[in-house]
């Protein structure tokens, strides 16, 4: 075999290992994934903080401060979605049913030409509707407290990943230097400069990809909750934030936060409103993302595909479970890499150029 067919195979031989450690352990190691993930997106934080500080502050204090700014900010994002539960169920529930016989009024005369009778019967409608909303409410709560009863197991696993991950989180932040130098010092030398520019352009797409999404997550959650506020939209801060954090899902999250917004402004205003409030908003929010903030904060030429996007967290997911969706982007990241690499040597062959 020659050197690049043997380095293709231990390659190879390693990425089946770690494949198949995942879906063996994947219920054991998804809080070590999960810190392991976050360690290294908060690592280049804690890194400016000490070089800021100039020394001065320890590196225990840095990891601290910069996880507990984490977790009060995951904290703040997971509480806004109780102001839509609190708010648009209690609203849909009362005003549902004239909003469906506005519909009817509207609809009624194009389907009678086409020959479909369309009749509501409002009491009825609204009985029907309060029925299943308490029936809804009430049996989720019944099943959640079942499942706290019976499955006691599961409810302790969960708190146990809840306080796992932030101790996890902190070890790997406080030693994440040490940790990369141990895994690179698993590499044979001779293996060590190919190993080395691989990694470093994996960082680099992944890297790039993270901070620009990020920041692009920023923007748009301020562009939607400024924008859906203007209109008077009582839930413009939790929708929109929600509506600029689930970009990170490509079509799919702005699909689910259209929606929401449009539900909350025809329970709110007029129909007429509320469908100008969400073509303007976010029209203009998808031209300033695909335009504007993802060509120059992600980048189009490093950036993954939303369709590489999509597809990795769905085949990943479907595979390894919840641990696949974490490590999706990282491994789509290495694919990626890989696949450029392939590439250049294939047109640099002398079966590409004769």
């Amino acid at each position: 075999m020659t050197p690049n067919q043997q380095q293709f195979a231990a390659w190879s031989a390693i990425t089946a290992v770690v494949g198949l450690l995942l879906w063996v352990l994947s219920p054991v190691l998804m809080p070590f994934v999960v810190a392991a993930v976050l360690a290294y997106v908060l690592s280049p934080l804690v890194k400016g903080l000490l070089r800021i500080s100039a020394g001065a502050m320890p590196v225990l204090l840095a990891v601290g401060v910069v996880e507990l700014l984490f977790l009060i900010v995951t904290l703040a994002i997971l509480l806004l979605v109780v102001p839509i539960l609190a708010k648009e169920l209690p609203l849909m529930r009362e005003q549902l049913p004239g909003l469906l016989l506005k519909a009817q009024a509207v609809l009624a005369p194009w389907l009678k030409e086409m020959g479909v009778e369309m009749a509501l019967d409002a009491a009825s409608l609204k009985a029907f509707i309060i029925k299943y909303f308490n029936t809804s409410v009430e049996d989720s709560l019944d099943g959640w407290l079942t499942s706290l009863r019976i499955g006691g197991s599961v409810a302790l696993a969960v708190v146990g990943n809840v306080v796992l991950i932030p101790v996890a989180l902190f070890y790997l932040l406080a030693d994440w230097d040490r940790f990369v130098a141990h895994v690179v010092g698993l590499v044979p030398q001779r293996m060590r400069p190919a190993f080395d520019g691989f990694v470093a352009e994996v960082d680099e797409v992944l890297g790039q990809y993270l901070r620009g999404q990020l920041t692009v997550m920023v923007i748009l959650s301020v562009f939607y909750s400024a924008g859906l506020a203007l209109f008077g939209l009582d839930l413009a801060l939790p929708i929109g934030v929600f509506s600029g954090l689930a970009v990170v899902i490509p079509y799919l999250g702005f699909g689910v936060g259209l929606v929401l917004a449009l539900v909350a402004g025809l329970l709110q205003f007029a129909a007429w409103k509320a469908a100008v409030m969400v073509a303007v908003v976010f029209g203009l929010g998808q031209l300033l993302e695909g335009f504007v903030l993802t060509p120059r904060l992600v980048g189009e030429r490093i950036g993954l595909h939303p369709l590489a996007v999509i597809f990795a967290l769905l085949a990943f997911g479907q595979v390894f479970g919840f641990v696949g969706v974490l490590v999706a982007l990282p491994a789509s990241a290495i694919l990626l890499v890989c696949l450029r690499r392939a590439r250049l040597r294939y047109l640099a062959s002398h079966l590409f150029t004769g």
